[in-house]
């Protein structure tokens, strides 16, 4: 398996490498960080929904929206990324998400523990230490290569992050940046100190190797690259950013005519929080959208779960049947997120 230990690249590349790396079918460990910040918004997730928009524009902060499910967070070099891409077949991948999780950040938490910080996993997809969260992971897959991301977070700006996010108003903002430093911690926090890239990049290179095989230390090559950069064009962009944003009303159900409502539902699961918005016609699902910061493999099957509701009766049993028999047609995976889930959102 190639490695890379890059240090500093630029934000967009931070990204663009890894998504390149699983779409070109290679295997590949990244460590890396990104020489300037930007906001990063999960997958499924609607940006207008989820980011101050008019905060990131003022103050010329980035957004992008990858292809790994989870949530919107704030990044910059005092977080230091780890970006694996290992095909499913690879010898020793567990067959499911949930294993899949729970053996590839092993590396990840005794590289912690190493340095000092009694680190923990926590299902579906947590690093924590004391009951705190010390790295922000997540998973996704493009054809056969697993992709598997996160950080060591050596430091973390809370109140930028706070400021980043869409909130009702500034006393909710103060909140969300309490329960953040509540919740979130760091190495400067937990040791007094942070451990320097190289030391961590060589620990954790060491610990994938006798994981995964032999990493054989490589440079950034012309095929990567391009392939980075023909990403970059189409994602970097305001279409790829708002593909996920197609209807956002402004209260939980409005009434069109007599008999007609547009619906959103939230509902937090321990596989994250899921947003539902959709028509309700006369008791019959329309037009329904999924967004959150949860993780559903294969993603692109996400849309696909959306058309297969269309006609189905808005309650809770035959909203959860109906998802329950598409899961297991497709194979869906889906962390801590069930299909009776689905048929609680809705109907709740």
């Amino acid at each position: 398996m190639d490695y890379y230990f890059l240090d500093e690249v630029s934000w967009e590349y931070s990204q663009a490498l890894y998504h390149a790396t699983a779409h070109l079918g290679r295997e590949a460990l990244f460590i890396l960080r990104p020489a300037t910040p930007y906001v990063c918004i999960g997958f499924h997730q609607d940006a207008q929904q989820e980011i101050d928009l008019d905060f990131t524009t003022q103050n010329k902060i980035p957004i992008f929206r990858r292809e790994v499910g989870g949530g919107a967070v704030y990044l910059d070099g005092q977080q230091l990324f780890f970006q694996l891409m290992i095909r499913r077949d690879h010898q020793g991948v567990p067959e499911n998400i949930a294993d899949f999780y729970r053996k590839m950040l092993q590396p990840i938490i005794d590289t912690y523990r190493n340095f000092g910080v009694p680190a923990e996993y926590k299902p579906v997809n947590d690093i924590i230490t004391g009951g705190r969260k010390i790295s922000g992971t997540g998973a996704a897959q493009v054809d056969d290569v697993l992709i598997l991301v996160g950080n060591f977070i050596q430091d973390f700006n809370y109140e930028m992050m706070s400021k980043c996010l869409r909130v009702p108003d500034e006393k909710f903002r103060d909140k969300v940046y309490k329960t953040m430093y509540e919740n979130l911690t760091t190495f400067k926090r937990e040791t007094g100190k942070i451990p320097g890239n190289a030391d961590l990049a060589a620990d954790v290179s060491e610990r994938y190797e006798k994981l995964v095989g032999d990493l054989k230390p490589m440079k950034l090559d012309q095929e990567l690259t391009d392939k980075a950069d023909e990403l970059l064009a189409e994602m970097d962009t305001p279409e790829w950013l708002f593909a996920n944003d197609r209807r956002r009303p402004d209260t939980k159900q409005v009434k069109i005519a007599e008999g007609i409502f547009v619906v959103q539902k939230l509902l937090k699961t321990p596989g994250g929080l899921v947003r539902v918005t959709a028509v309700n016609r006369e008791g019959i699902l329309k037009d329904v959208h999924i967004s959150g910061d949860f993780f559903f493999f294969p993603s692109e099957k996400l849309i696909q779960l959306e058309k297969s509701l269309e006609d189905v009766s808005m309650d809770t049993i035959s909203i959860s049947t109906a998802v329950d028999k598409f899961y297991k047609l497709n194979k869906i995976e889906s962390p801590g997120l069930t299909p009776a889930d689905f048929g609680q959102v809705l109907t709740s």
